[in-house]
């Protein structure tokens, strides 16, 4: 009798877990550019009907609540299945049409086109960044993510009260701090996705999402307020 016929081997195991960790990164990429589809459709759609607009202060806020933590929670529960694909690529659809009241007010000025090709280069040149240091940093950066967790609570409690206060300067310090709070998240989760630590290439992908929507959110709108030319 063999041993090594009925031992898993290191050098087994080792191929065995990179070839996981392939997947899971390969997948989660696919579906990642996928999602971009119903994004820029609902976009699409909330700018020909006019939602974005009538989603506007408290409404648009409890409206944008309940439905990004409802589809998290249908995300999470269906993540292991097709359905879960279905669910994430309906949540991309909503911040889309969630999006589209902000993207109205940009493609308003003069130069808006110009803005929202530059907040979407901005926000590749983030990824392109992160992605690049998620795979030569070697320090553990999960205890990075509960601070970084504080800070988004922080970013949405700010953001709650300028749906009321309506400051362009809030808006703006809001903006430079969600760019920084969730490029690091960006950093934190594709490690967490190279090293092996995330198995499911759902959540990662939501994840990767959230991240690379709140930057673009945020880059388009300081862009609109610094950049942007009045007719």
């Amino acid at each position: 009798m063999r041993l090594d016929s009925q031992v898993l081997r290191p050098t087994d195991s080792w191929a065995g877990a990179s070839g996981q960790r392939q997947r899971v990164l390969r997948n989660t990429y696919a579906l990642l550019a996928l999602s971009m589809l119903p994004t820029v459709l609902g976009a699409w759609i909330g700018l020909r009907t006019g939602v974005g607009a009538v989603l506007s202060g408290g409404v648009g806020l409890i409206v944008f609540l309940l439905g990004a933590f409802g589809f998290v929670f249908a995300i999470e529960r269906t993540k292991h299945s097709g359905t879960g694909v279905a669910v994430l690529l309906a949540f991309t659809f909503f911040m889309g049409l969630m999006l589209s009241r902000l993207l109205g007010a940009v493609l308003g000025l003069a130069n808006g086109a110009q803005l929202v090709m530059t907040a979407f280069a901005g926000t590749a040149g983030v990824f392109f960044v992160m992605a690049n240091l998620a795979s030569i940093v070697k320090r553990d950066l999960e205890g990075l993510a509960k601070w970084l967790f504080l800070g988004a609570v922080v970013l949405l409690i700010g953001g709650i009260i300028n749906v009321f206060v309506g400051s362009t300067a809030l808006m703006a310090a809001l903006s430079v701090m969600a760019i920084g709070i969730f490029s690091a998240f960006l950093l934190v989760d594709l490690k967490r996705i190279v090293e092996g630590g995330e198995t499911n290439y759902i959540t990662a992908t939501l994840a990767l999402y959230l991240s690379l929507f709140n930057i673009f959110q945020s880059l388009l709108a300081l862009l609109g307020i610094f950049g942007g030319e009045r007719e």
